[in-house]
């Protein structure tokens, strides 16, 4: 379903990203994890677009969309949930989520959307910026879904949010993967969230792949050593 190949990404002379190579099956979810600094955010900005890839291939099934804008990235299958959410605070909810359906051409949420977010049909009426964290991230994952993806991308999505939402986050990713066979690469750090979410889990060390385990056979213990500070 989604292939990375070769990809490397530079912020002027200092190349960030070295040669990720990274291949995600339909319905399957998948961790990048590593510590700050180690490219994470970078990966997920060059896979949707917001940084151009100096080289390297991105396909979704097949159709290689390293060359095209990130619209056309969203057109293609691919979805994207930013590190901070990034909701827009002055309209509402509603309104947040319908941006999100603009690349389908459809004009009414899906119901589905209300349903694996319940408290968003409560608030629907209410803006973006009164949500508390953890309402404000199920948003920008509802806003993503909107757009009917292939493909979804979070970057660091328990940022911020108290642990019993982190938890219900999980949840929530692995009911939209059942519903919608959805493939899912999330970037994180916090360990117990990867574990209760991610089929694989690959470690990111200075711009690099380092380390790849299953989760039915992962070394906890190797993990958090590339975690730890």
């Amino acid at each position: 379903m989604f292939n990375v190949r070769g990809l490397n990404v530079a912020y002027g002379q200092s190349q960030v990203l070295h040669g990720i190579d990274m291949s995600v099956a339909q319905g399957e979810i998948v961790a990048v994890v590593g510590r700050n600094g180690m490219g994470k955010s970078t990966l997920m900005k060059s896979l949707i677009g917001v940084l151009p890839s100096r080289s390297g291939e991105i396909s979704v099934q097949g159709t290689d969309v390293a060359g095209l804008p990130s619209h056309s990235r969203v057109k293609h299958g691919l979805a994207y949930v930013p590190q901070g959410r990034q909701i827009f605070g002055t309209m509402t909810v509603k309104e947040n989520i319908q941006t999100g359906l603009v690349v389908t051409g459809k004009t009414e949420i899906p119901d589905e959307i209300y349903s694996l977010f319940p408290i968003l049909a409560e608030f629907e009426k209410r803006r973006g910026g009164n949500l508390s964290g953890g309402q404000q991230q199920q948003l920008a994952i509802a806003r993503a879904l909107a757009s009917d993806p292939k493909i979804l991308l979070l970057d660091e999505p328990t940022e911020g949010i108290q642990p019993s939402i982190i938890k219900d986050i999980a949840v929530v990713l692995k009911e939209i993967r059942q519903l919608r066979n959805l493939t899912i690469v999330v970037c994180e750090q916090v360990l117990s969230f990867v574990l209760d979410v991610a089929d694989r889990i690959l470690v990111m060390e200075n711009g690099r792949i380092v380390h790849s385990d299953r989760r039915d056979q992962v070394d906890e213990a190797a993990i958090a050593g590339y975690l730890a500070v």
